[in-house]
């Protein structure tokens, strides 16, 4: 697998769309950071780390509706591996005029956009939920 954080947004993506109530991904630390900040802004009810049928280590995610519909709108993949997107704090894109979240990953670890622009430090741009 090529980009493990997009596979995990493309599963979210698809679980919401069939309207699924969990979604079962390989764990990471970057996959279980990137949760924690969409946990923090409410996109998610949560997670938990377990263990897979083939004895791998994976993430269940519990996925949030309101009224029938998903939450998450739009989860776009901003920085691939193929084309990394690194800006500073001043650059650091809203999302529909602050309504959606940039996950930024800094030196001082993945926190969304508010938070880095607090924090004054910029860095790469994950993706965007909406």
């Amino acid at each position: 697998m090529n980009d493990p954080l997009g596979d995990m947004l493309a599963r979210i993506r698809n679980s919401q769309m069939r309207g699924k109530s969990q979604v079962r991904t390989p764990a990471s630390k970057l996959r279980a950071w990137v949760l924690d900040v969409l946990k923090d802004e409410g996109y998610i009810r949560g997670y938990e780390a377990g263990t897979g049928a083939d004895g791998h280590p994976e993430l269940v995610i519990d996925l949030k509706y309101f009224e029938g519909t998903p939450v998450i709108r739009e989860l776009k993949r901003v920085s691939t591996p193929g084309r990394r997107v690194y800006m500073s704090v001043r650059d650091i894109p809203q999302v529909r005029q602050g309504l959606g979240v940039s996950i930024v990953s800094t030196p001082k670890g993945v926190m969304s956009d508010a938070a880095a622009r607090a924090a004054h430090v910029g860095g790469e741009v994950l993706c965007t939920v909406f």
